[in-house]
């Protein structure tokens, strides 16, 4: 078994209002992501030593991405927080499992915060909280589409293969 990198990982995002059948979005550009979860503890002291138990869960999700004007995902994230509305996330491993499906996570999540990073010699990054509701549920996913799994990449090509068509006189 070989530890899991970070690019196996990804997220995807719908809106709350989205129409039934509507397919989640991928925030373009995902350069990082952190899934925290905590526990409260309650802690006290006996004549016969400490209690210790667990009390409520958090969770969030923190998300980096390189700002794409006009991407879906983002904009999802953008109008979520302009409008005070919960949002849909999914983080989901692209290794299939046993089933042949991606394991995942799902969850209603608030925007706590959201920023824009703009660095003058760099990739201008949005980076968001997101708040979990309750907790995020275990379950799995269908394969994702290859053009999803395989955004940031392309084939190889011969040349003339694609571009515009030549101009009719």
């Amino acid at each position: 078994m070989a530890p899991k990198k970070g690019k196996r990982i990804i997220y995807l995002v719908q809106a709350i209002n989205a129409t039934i059948g509507s397919d989640a979005l991928v925030p373009g550009y995902q350069t990082e992501g952190t899934w925290g979860r905590e526990k409260e503890i309650a802690s006290e002291q006996t004549k016969s030593g400490r209690v210790v138990a667990g009390g409520g869960k958090e969770e969030s999700i923190e998300l980096s991405l390189f700002a794409a004007e006009g991407d879906p995902g983002q904009d999802a994230i953008d109008e979520a927080f302009d409008e005070d509305l919960d949002i849909k996330i999914w983080r989901v491993d692209l290794d299939l499992n046993a089933n042949g499906k991606h394991n995942a996570r799902f969850g209603y999540g608030v925007i706590e915060s959201l920023e824009m990073t703009e660095p003058t010699d760099g990739f201008v990054e949005m980076n968001t909280t997101i708040q979990i509701q309750d907790v995020m549920k275990k379950g799995e996913i269908e394969p994702l589409p290859p053009e999803v799994i395989e955004a940031a990449k392309y084939d190889f090509e011969t040349p003339g293969q694609t571009g515009e068509p030549a101009p009719t006189v």
